[in-house]
């Protein structure tokens, strides 16, 4: 039954290199509900025009894995990335698929972090053809000058659950965001599937075995360098405390526990009584929202502008 959910993910993700204007309805349905989102500090943009695609716990063959967050270079100009989240629904818990358009939609209430507080976005916006970064959400090279700060938008809860629904976060997608499921959407881009495949691939992404504590929580663009919870380059980590690095401190979660923003426990989960384990075709009028399942294989789980964190999940 494994080989068959892994096989509906690669199919999905075929599907969404296409343009189009809804999501892919097709996902995976899991009875445990994947772990808390990790804290961990965000890499600086390596290059102006790079969007923050926030970090994602999947699932695959071998239960979840962590998906790093990462820079990416956006399918077109005006467009913004909407994170996927997990929401539970029929008994089980199903992947909604991020994409890109003209506004940020729902992404489920999951406070991401970094731009995404559960509702809206602030990490920054469209101007004249040129991203105008606000920095008070997200850190960028010494070379990018195209930058604003507001901080009036930023009001993370703290909270690091990384679902929708039962025990999570129990937010509903408001007029806006409904409106902008309706626009026209580009799925993940080809750079962003093979993200997502590559961490698959690494035994320590496993929720399994990291335990909620991935050894790469962030990359600065799909294939480069790999950093760790507290902002450093794995090559060459420091001893600075995770708690007084800027980005960490910044993180929502943070504030819940500024001595160890990053924790050793076992992930929570919510065990069903029945779990599946299987994929199925998720009814469509049980679909409120569009949605597009995961491009992945795996192994072990505004335009532009203001928006506010309203019940949101996790890190930066």
């Amino acid at each position: 039954m494994k080989k068959l959910a892994v096989l509906i993910i690669a199919l999905s993700s075929i599907f969404g290199a296409a343009k189009t204007t809804a999501q892919v309805a097709v996902g995976v349905s899991v009875g445990i509900a994947p772990p808390e989102l990790p804290v961990y500090a965000q890499p600086p943009c390596p290059s102006d025009g790079y969007l923050w695609s926030p970090g994602y716990w999947a699932y695959g063959s071998n239960g979840y894995y962590w998906v790093p967050g990462v820079w990416v270079n956006p399918p077109q100009v005006g467009f913004l990335w909407t994170p996927g989240y997990w929401g539970f629904e029929n008994g089980g818990y199903f992947w909604n698929g991020g994409y890109w358009g003209e506004s940020v939609g729902f992404y489920g209430g999951v406070c991401y972090g970094y731009g995404y507080g559960g509702s809206g976005f602030y990490g920054g916006r469209w101007q004249g053809g040129r991203f105008q970064y606000n920095t008070a959400a997200w850190r960028v090279g010494g070379g990018i000058h195209n930058t604003y700060v507001d901080r009036t938008v930023i009001h993370n809860t703290g909270t690091r659950s990384s679902f929708n629904g039962p025990g999570g976060v129990t937010r509903q997608p408001n007029g806006t965001e409904q409106a902008a499921a309706k626009e026209n959407h580009r799925q993940p881009t080809s750079a962003q599937q093979t993200h997502q495949q590559q961490a698959s691939t690494s035994r320590n992404q496993l929720a399994s075995v990291n335990h909620g504590n991935p050894a790469t929580t962030a990359r600065t663009k799909v294939g480069g360098d790999r950093f760790n919870s507290s902002g450093h380059s794995i090559s060459t980590i420091h001893a600075t405390p995770a708690a007084n690095h800027p980005a960490v401190a910044n993180h929502p979660a943070a504030t819940m526990h500024p001595a160890n923003p990053v924790h050793a426990s076992t992930p929570s989960v919510r065990q069903q009584p029945q779990q599946h384990s299987a994929p199925q075709q998720r009814p469509a009028q049980s679909r409120p929202m569009q949605r597009q399942s995961q491009p992945a294989r795996a192994p072990s789980g505004g335009r532009g502008g203001g928006g506010h964190s309203e019940g949101g999940g996790g890190r930066r």
